[in-house]
């Protein structure tokens, strides 16, 4: 991969402040307010900051493995625009990190990362709000960009005349710090989504793919109901059960709770 030429926080000028990381030996409770039915609260074993950006300032504690950023903006869906929040995901240590999903603030997101060289930036899948400002923080911080190749199309419609710069393949291991990821194909919300498994940390980022209350949407051009509840099958619910699931939008869940929930998800077709 290529190596950026400066920090973040020195092509910004700027620094990231973050909350207080949670002491590992403590449980977190992640309330679960995603709006899907049957969504409950769970709770992690290691530790997740939420963080917050400023101008100026020195980092106050060492990041976390997974850090969480909220970005917001509005996107065009069926003629309509909506305001959306996406969860951006910082793993990594105090030296290197990936991004996972890149959304609408790159700026944000740089300053999110302070010091640390950004080693890539991985989209779960192609859509818009996952990709919207992954140009421009790879611009900025002269880090690759990875994608699934059988999500191109739907990559050319937000960043026509630009290509990804490598392909995500399944079964493929990447390395954020002292994390290893292993990329999940997980097709259905859209043909080349994956999920992104850190077994160091009990961990799963699954995009758009799982969330709290069931599978992404599969209502738009290029998803398929029966193809995302089997890459649930057959890739997500197999891992240990006490695997913390964190998506592209709102709270997290396990991996017990989807496989207890499957089968219902299923019959219901949504």
């Amino acid at each position: 991969m290529k190596r950026r030429k400066a920090s973040t926080k020195q092509a910004l000028g700027e620094c990231a402040r973050e909350e207080p990381v949670p002491d590992q030996s403590q449980t977190l409770l992640l309330p679960d307010t995603h709006d899907r039915p049957g969504s409950v609260g769970i709770s992690s074993t290691h530790a997740v900051s939420d963080r917050k950006t400023c101008l100026g300032g020195e980092r106050v504690h060492s990041p976390s493995p997974v850090e969480r950023l909220r970005t917001s903006g509005v996107i065009s869906l069926e003629g309509g625009e909506f305001d959306l929040e996406n969860n951006v995901w910082i793993v990594g240590d105090d030296e290197s990190a990936v991004v996972i999903d890149a959304s609408h603030d790159h700026e944000e997101i740089a300053r999110g990362l302070g010091d640390r060289e950004l080693m890539a930036i991985v989209c779960t899948h192609g859509h818009s709000d996952h990709v919207n400002a992954a140009a421009d923080l790879a611009d900025l911080t002269d880090s690759p960009i990875l994608l699934h190749p059988d999500d191109t199309e739907l990559w050319h419609h937000v960043h026509p005349g630009r290509e990804p710069d490598a392909p995500l393949l399944h079964g493929e291991m990447l390395r954020a710090g002292d994390v290893e990821l292993q990329v999940l194909h997980t097709p259905g919300h859209t043909p080349g989504g994956v999920c992104l498994y850190a077994p160091e940390l009990s961990t799963v980022f699954t995009g758009d793919t799982l969330f709290p209350g069931g599978p992404g949407a599969t209502g738009q051009a290029f998803s398929d109901f029966p193809r995302i509840i089997a890459s649930i099958r057959d890739h997500l619910v197999t891992l240990p059960g006490d695997t913390v699931v964190h998506p592209g939008h709102g709270e997290s869940t396990t991996i017990a709770e989807a496989a207890e929930n499957l089968e219902v998800w299923a019959s219901r077709g949504f």
